[in-house]
């Protein structure tokens, strides 16, 4: 049986995967998939997000210690999760099988107008400052987001994952401040990675993945349309392409 970790991005929790969980346990049946909180986030509201990736690492390689959870793991990182999921790929490459990475980005590979884009700043800064949950959600989905339906369905729950277990500005932006500060170690990871990303995205460029597949000679797949929150707009594709990479918990992974 593999264990699938999943980590989600800036000042977002284990929540926020909603249904894409349960996709993808159905396209693995024999496996355990376990979602962690980065520090600072749902279940781990309560402690200081550090300043560094690095210190994401670590807090993420604790929790599964403390569950008793063992490695060797497969990784699912989404663009701050990512980012910490390189950083294992790099620092610690022996208690990782597999990862995918989900329309992340890292220094020196992109450019920073690349890394987020210009016109997300704002919408992004408004949507982690706003003190009305709902008109925060909302904003965040315009901009990750390319599907009004899935939108319009995860609206009510995400407004209370936010009034229930809220992340404060503070930690927000030391997030934010950990992935902009944040380069890429030197080597290629040892084992195997894909990468996702959407032609679409409107908060990180695709070419920042595309950078990355090139730097790693990684598996690469772009959806043609969806948002930034892949697994949200396309959990399906996703889930499809993961499944194509890594088969089943009986299969030999085929390539992308």
């Amino acid at each position: 049986m593999r264990t699938w970790v999943l980590l989600r991005g800036l000042a977002r929790q284990s929540g926020h995967w909603g249904s894409f969980v349960d996709a993808l346990q159905a396209a693995l049946p024999g496996d355990r998939i376990v979602t962690l909180d980065l520090p600072g986030t749902g279940r781990h509201r309560d402690l200081p997000s550090p300043l560094r990736v690095e210190q994401l690492l670590a807090h993420c390689r604790d929790q599964l210690r403390a569950c008793g959870e063992r490695p060797p793991f497969h990784v699912i990182g989404m663009s701050l999760g990512g980012m910490v999921t390189a950083a294992w790929l790099t620092e610690h490459a022996e208690d990782l099988a597999g990862a995918v990475l989900i329309n992340s980005s890292l220094r020196p590979l992109s450019p920073w107008h690349q890394r987020l884009r210009p016109g997300a700043w704002w919408p992004l800064l408004c949507s982690l400052l706003a003190r009305d949950a709902q008109r925060s959600e909302s904003r965040i989905l315009q901009v990750t987001s390319n599907r009004p339906e899935q939108r319009r369905r995860v609206l009510a729950y995400w407004t209370m994952l936010r009034r229930e277990q809220a992340v404060t500005d503070l930690d927000s932006l030391k997030q934010l401040w950990a992935a902009a500060r944040f380069r890429l170690h030197e080597g290629t990871p040892k084992p195997p990675v894909l990468l996702l990303c959407s032609r679409g995205d409107r908060l990180v460029h695709p070419d920042c993945s595309r950078a990355l597949a090139r730097r790693w000679q990684c598996a690469l797949a772009e959806h043609p349309d969806a948002g930034h929150d892949l697994a949200l707009d396309e959990a399906g594709w996703v889930v499809a392409r993961i499944v194509q990479q890594f088969g089943s918990a009986r299969q030999e992974a085929p390539a992308v």
